[in-house]
């Protein structure tokens, strides 16, 4: 059975994803009909959409209760549900069915008008007039030297959360299961072995900071290297033999059968860190990627990979960020 959906999507919040997964579990397929920002701007007003219709459709693409997103220009998405022609169309709690467009028409045809409840605390307006509120109540705010144009901040900020909205709904238990994976190489003796460029480069002396020195917990040293910080090898191997191979020089002699490989890399596609995790699967480590949300060419050259579901370098260095800090947990709380 097909179920059909639609709304503007602006920030994602528990609330959509929970209406998502409800309503694909009602049918075999769900599409979602979504407002482009011409429609969006029209209903909601002037400086709405925060996200523009392609990143929008992209972060509901991920979703795994998704299967197809429709973007139409218009107010309602009539001519869009007699073109799609649902079993099940289905809206949220606040909408009474008598408003539903396209409910008539699927009654007609002996389908189903299904409307969900709402998760309460959770409404598009509701956090983006706390947003407002918080912007207003800041210190900064207080001492603006001058008007700034805040949209682009807010837009930025909704973009974070809809990014780790995602990671927690679909990445977790796979971070999960990966730290396990971690931990017990960690058990057995393997050392963490990590490389990224640019900020990447500096994630990855954070987490061999954590583990070397610590997290939480006071407890015993790990044994973590971050191949990016000795400027001696890296000029010296750059200059000797070009910065492709300057983590493999490193893993050449560092790594062994056990140990553990992380590479970060927001494109997947850096050729030194690509060439990295060539090397240190051949050196029998375990190779750990996380990467944004195509994984580049990391797809078949690591062991476990994690895509975030973005392709702005930022907010996979934020979400990067947060999945290492929960490894550091696991580590911390499984070994010790």
């Amino acid at each position: 059975m097909l179920v059909f959906t639609n709304g503007c999507f602006d920030i994602l919040h528990p609330g959509h994803i929970t209406l998502l997964q409800e309503a694909r579990s009602l049918g075999g397929r769900l599409i979602v009909g979504l407002n482009s920002d011409a429609s969006a701007r029209a209903l909601k007003g002037p400086g709405r959409p925060l996200l523009g219709q392609e990143a929008r459709r992209k972060m509901l693409l991920e979703l795994r209760s998704v299967d197809e997103v429709v973007v139409f220009d218009e107010l309602t998405p009539q001519r869009l549900i007699e073109e799609v022609k649902p079993d099940i169309l289905v809206k949220g709690g606040d909408w009474q069915e008598a408003q539903i467009a396209g409910a008539r028409f699927v009654r007609e045809r002996g389908g189903q008008v299904v409307i969900l409840p709402l998760v309460e605390g959770f409404s598009t307006s509701t956090l983006i007039q706390l947003a407002k509120e918080l912007n207003l109540t800041s210190p900064l705010a207080r001492v603006q030297p001058c008007e700034t144009e805040v949209a682009p901040l807010a837009a930025s900020v909704a973009e974070h959360q809809t990014v780790i909205a995602y990671l927690r709904a679909d990445l977790l238990a796979e971070c999960e299961r990966i730290g396990c994976s971690l931990v017990e190489h960690i058990r057995l003796g393997g050392k963490l072995l990590i490389a990224g460029n640019g900020g990447s480069a500096a994630d990855a002396q954070h987490m061999a900071a954590e583990l070397m020195v610590r997290f939480k917990k006071n407890r015993r040293a790990l044994p973590s290297v971050a191949l990016t910080t000795d400027a001696s090898i890296l000029t010296a191997h750059s200059n000797d033999f070009g910065f492709e191979t300057v983590f493999v020089r490193q893993l050449q002699a560092l790594a062994h059968s056990g140990d553990i490989f992380m590479a970060l890399s927001t494109s997947g596609k850096s050729p030194s860190i690509v060439a990295a995790c060539r090397a240190a699967r051949m050196l029998g480590c375990l190779v750990i990627a996380l990467t944004g949300e195509t994984g580049g060419d990391l797809v078949d050259g690591c062991d476990e990979l994690v895509r975030v579901p973005s392709a702005n370098p930022a907010r996979i260095q934020e979400a990067h960020a947060l999945i290492l800090h929960l490894w550091c947990e696991q580590i911390d709380a499984l070994l010790f």
